[in-house]
């Protein structure tokens, strides 16, 4: 029996949208971890240097066995929408796969419902921004089942800064003082050689 065209058209266009649509949308997950990390609000952290301190727990206002299926809690490092204005590979897209909202990975553990912390040095490479911190929760498939966060719905509470290392180090900054003293002494150490051999020419 002959397949129609058109029924085959319309199997491969609905297989297509199932393949791009399929994943966890962070809309559809309830905010059952209470997440607070030690940055207060409006403080400016230096990367390379400054250390941040997470603590998440699960939120025991929620039924018990509401977290049946948490394996593992993955922290991470967040653009504020102050941070995300006309720049679009920080985008939020609500398609958890494609959101760009929290690139930079805190650290990963075991879910525990009782207290976590963790002390996390702000790594070197981070860029200058406004951030928070967001945990989400995962199951055995390592699919997203809920998060928590240290601001608001809207993110913009508590929120702080991060200064990105310029490129420029002292190192380098002692070696181009050096460079230069260097450079001056050979250069008065020039002029007085010749001017004592056009002394000595003088004299003969």
């Amino acid at each position: 029996m002959e397949v129609p065209a058109g029924f085959l058209v319309v199997s491969l266009l609905l297989s297509c949208f199932a393949t791009t649509s399929y994943g966890v949308y962070f809309s559809s997950l309830k905010e059952t971890l209470e997440v607070t990390a030690s940055p207060t609000k409006g403080q400016v952290l230096k990367a390379g240097e400054d250390k941040i301190t997470v603590t998440w727990r699960f939120n025991q206002t929620y039924p018990a066995g509401t977290d049946s299926d948490y394996k593992t809690v993955k922290v991470k490092l967040c653009y504020a929408p102050l941070s995300q204005k006309d720049r679009s590979w920080r985008k939020t897209v609500d398609l958890l796969k494609k959101d760009k909202t929290c690139p930079h990975k805190i650290v990963a553990r075991p879910y525990t419902a009782s207290n976590s912390s963790f002390t996390w040095t702000v790594e070197r490479d981070i860029p200058s921004a406004i951030y928070f911190v967001r945990a989400f929760a995962f199951n055995a498939q390592e699919e997203q089942v809920a998060y928590g966060q240290t601001t608001d719905a809207h993110k913009v509470n508590n929120l702080f800064e991060i200064q990105a290392i310029t490129g420029r180090h002292m190192s380098l900054d002692i070696a181009s003082i050096c460079f230069s003293a260097f450079s001056i002494v050979s250069l008065a150490g020039f002029f007085y050689m010749e001017k004592r051999k056009a002394k000595a020419s003088q004299e003969k």
